[in-house]
């Protein structure tokens, strides 16, 4: 129904009731991505579950970024980069500490494998440095934008590590990316019979289907997004933090359902997956279409984004270390989150 709304609806200028009505299907679209997505990730097991929501919804979110960056040309120069530090941000700070709280709430202590996490963290940390943090210091552009030399290694670095971590993730230590009590006592839902090879193909296609219609209606009511933030007075960056809250909606469910089971591993795949994926596809996407987009890719950082970033990298090092967390980890992480959507709002 969202995408037969988003065929009737696209390219069209929504009024109020419309884009009330485009709000409602995205958030069932959301709903319907999150069981067609848990339905494939047990047909396939884990992490490959994880990793194909991750990167089903980073691939359609890179298309609504170009697509908006296309349609806005100079005024959404730092869009790409806005949205990018959302993710980073709503993922490693949001989601992680979602799953810290729910799961250290249910079991006392949310136990997960450090060396995976670590792993994962760490190449999300290197992406960022390389992609956002570097432009700010660079001085063969003028701003905090990069040259064409140095875009093109950031792309390809990202597209390098990103290659490298689903190898390990998948083939050589698959292991570390389990949930311990997976490993040592299977749950009801690993006995559970898998479903059939149909009904897999079926979800994954009815997965595709609401992600498009998730990214298409959040571009289609983003110019009533967009001229509410400009009555409300807010600045022009929020629109990023607004687009990776939508496009992030079906992995935040996803991963919370996971740490209720008890399974806060599945979710901190999914969060730093989704960072991961975010970096190592946006920017290879972005750098590839500024040869025909006009206007200038601003990927550098502010100051007070820099101190964030670094927090966030700090916190999340101190909380993988021992592989276990307690609900104040968790609320520590969504304290991060918190002071990066003041100081969005308020800069």
């Amino acid at each position: 129904m969202a995408a037969v709304l988003l065929a009737l609806v696209w390219g069209e200028s929504l009024p109020a009731p419309v884009a009330g009505l485009a709000g409602l299907a995205l958030i069932g679209a959301v709903l319907a991505a999150v069981h067609h997505a848990e339905v494939v990730a047990h047909r396939v097991g884990e992490p490959l579950g994880s990793l194909l929501l991750a990167v089903a919804v980073t691939v359609i979110e890179v298309g609504l970024i170009v697509t908006l960056m296309a349609d806005y040309g100079d005024k959404n120069a730092t869009l790409a980069r806005d949205t990018v530090f959302a993710a980073v941000m709503i993922t490693c700070n949001g989601i992680v500490g979602l799953c810290l709280l729910v799961g250290s709430l249910r079991t006392n202590v949310a136990v997960f494998n450090p060396e995976g996490t670590g792993a994962a963290l760490a190449t999300v940390a290197t992406l960022a440095t390389l992609s956002l943090a570097l432009p700010s210091f660079t001085t063969s552009r003028p701003g905090p934008e990069f040259s064409p030399t140095q875009l093109v290694f950031a792309s390809l670095a990202a597209l390098v590590l990103y290659g490298l971590f689903v190898a390990t993730q998948t083939v050589r230590h698959r292991e570390y990316f389990l949930p311990p009590q997976i490993v040592h006592a299977p749950t009801e839902a690993e006995h559970a019979a898998p479903p059939t090879r149909r009904a897999a193909l079926t979800s994954l296609t009815l997965l595709l289907v609401a992600l498009v219609a998730v990214v298409g209606l959040a571009k289609a009511v983003s110019p009533t997004i967009e001229s509410g933030l400009t009555r409300a007075g807010l600045p022009a960056s929020v629109m990023g933090v607004v687009i990776a809250l939508l496009v992030l909606l079906p992995e935040t469910i996803a991963a919370t359902r996971a740490a209720r089971r008890d399974q806060v591993q599945i979710g901190l795949n999914l969060a730093l997956g989704s960072a991961m994926a975010s970096i190592g596809l946006t920017i290879p996407a972005v750098a590839f279409a500024s040869i025909w987009l006009s206007g200038p890719l601003v990927l550098g950082l502010g100051a007070s984004h820099l101190v964030l970033l670094a927090l966030t990298v700090a916190v999340g090092t101190l909380t993988v270390i021992p592989g276990r967390a307690t609900p104040l980890q968790g609320g520590v992480h969504l304290s991060v989150l918190a002071a990066y959507v003041v100081l969005a709002v308020s800069p």
